[in-house]
């Protein structure tokens, strides 16, 4: 499968992709629509063109095809690899507190309640759950878990238990465990933010950008803003950080679809690890991004690229989650098909214990997959969420975001499409612009 894109960055350049090998072709106008006709990709309006070249020379670049496609790099067919059900589980997401010290209202999680108690985890469960880790996964060695809530820092003595007693448990099973914590930033005070600096593998802070967007969303029980204890808090912490991993992770709504502003006003706080990204929401609610708004969105995300090439040539250098792609040495070819394992390889638990298939399905009955507490765990759903990968996907063959996207996220097909094997229309749309992004990036680094 062969796709073709015209650079937003550079607009005399032109980049073919060819999607099942990966490989990233930079060529002039001539070869660009030449191959178009080829592949039965060229657009009326563009026919007119090719009536201008030589027959010389389209036989010319119809030769150089050829050699491609005997390389194995260009029109290369799908190869179907066969998915192993191990039925291992590598992955937790620990939710250490149903509750939360901010009151966001594109929140998915309620208020970080889930619609719940407010539940707070106990050790009990936190070890019960490092427990079913080690039990179910394996022969796999490098195990992970992500603190998240609500606030795990509400609960932080509890993660510093469970942290401890995870790494003495995993010694004793020749494991290795690392640990991830997603924060609103409030009580990241000196003390917490050196403990987390010495014990997480990747910290992850929620800064939706420039002041006046992120207080007028943020918000503390009371009403009031939230950004600047946050964005204090997160620029000491990125003081002692040094190269260890985190990232500043913003959402932008209907509110801010200028929200390239917002990613270069974090970069110009001195962050160099940043992702922002679209709300998910009901389209009748007033924050939601609509595929109306596609367009705007898409000229922002080629606005944002011409200024994150330009920034990473000089001092203000750095990374865009979403941009960040590496056609040399990627993820897995497993992982391009099933993403992030939800449901099969990765599993949330909740401060009682009870597990699902990620914390967006957490409080849906119909996806309780057993509990810690008791031991209980129900392989069919695991089972059913490993059969959800780029196969069964509808819309995915001829995606060219497929192997990066891996089938997007089950929970967002299953709430605005319907199914777990569907797509979520608004989604595929904006991950594909951000692959093409990130392609004509790639090419015009790969240049400089």
């Amino acid at each position: 499968m062969v796709k073709f894109i015209r650079s937003a960055i550079e607009p005399d350049k032109y980049l073919i992709f060819d999607v099942e090998s990966g490989s990233l072709h930079i060529v002039d106008s001539v070869a660009f629509y030449i191959a178009k006709k080829r592949y039965n990709a060229l657009e009326k309006d563009e026919e007119q063109f090719l009536n201008n070249i030589p027959q010389e020379t389209k036989d010319e670049v119809n030769a150089e095809l050829d050699e491609l496609e005997k390389d194995g790099v260009l029109n290369t067919p799908e190869v179907k690899y066969n998915i192993p059900y191990t039925g291992e589980i590598k992955a937790l997401c620990l939710h250490i507190c149903h509750d939360c010290n901010l009151r966001c209202p594109y929140c998915f999680a309620h208020s970080g309640t889930y619609n719940t108690p407010k539940d707070y985890m106990t050790f009990e469960v936190g070890k019960n759950a490092i427990d079913f880790l080690i039990a179910h996964s394996g022969i796999r060695r490098n195990l992970e878990v992500d603190f998240f809530g609500g606030e795990p820092l509400m609960n932080f003595d509890v993660v510093k238990q469970i942290v401890e007693y995870a790494h003495k448990a995993c010694d004793a099973k020749g494991k290795v465990i690392s640990f991830t914590l997603t924060t609103n930033g409030l009580l990241l005070n000196e003390s917490a933010r050196q403990w987390l600096n010495d014990n997480m593998e990747n910290v992850v802070i929620s800064i939706d950008g420039r002041e006046e967007i992120h207080d007028k969303l943020r918000v503390t029980p009371n009403g009031s803003g939230s950004q600047a204890i946050t964005l204090k808090n997160a620029i000491e912490f990125r003081k002692i950080r040094g190269d260890k991993k985190y990232y500043i992770r913003g959402t932008f709504t209907a509110n801010n679809l200028d929200f390239c502003e917002d990613v270069l006003y974090l970069n110009d706080k001195g962050f160099d690890q940043i992702s922002v990204e679209p709300v998910v929401l009901d389209e009748k609610d007033p924050l939601a991004i609509t595929e109306q708004m596609l367009p705007q969105i898409f000229a922002e995300y080629d606005k944002l690229s011409r200024e994150y090439v330009k920034r990473r040539k000089g001092d203000k250098w750095f990374n865009f989650f979403h941009y960040m792609i590496d056609l040399k040495n990627g993820p897995c070819v497993i992982k391009r098909l099933r993403g992030c394992g939800a449901g099969s390889e990765y599993v949330a638990v909740t401060p009682v214990g009870d597990i699902y298939p990620c914390h967006q399905f957490v409080t849906d009955k119909e996806y309780l997959m057993g509990s810690v507490m008791d031991g209980t765990f129900n392989t069919d759903i695991q089972k059913k969420f490993f059969d959800v990968n780029v196969y069964s996907k509808e819309n995915c063959s001829d995606c060219i975001a497929k192997y990066y996207c891996s089938g997007g996220c089950a929970a967002n097909a299953l709430h605005f499409a319907g199914g777990l094997n569907k797509c979520h229309k608004l989604g595929c749309e904006l991950m594909k612009k951000r692959l093409t992004s990130s392609l004509d990036i790639y090419a015009a680094e790969l240049e400089d």
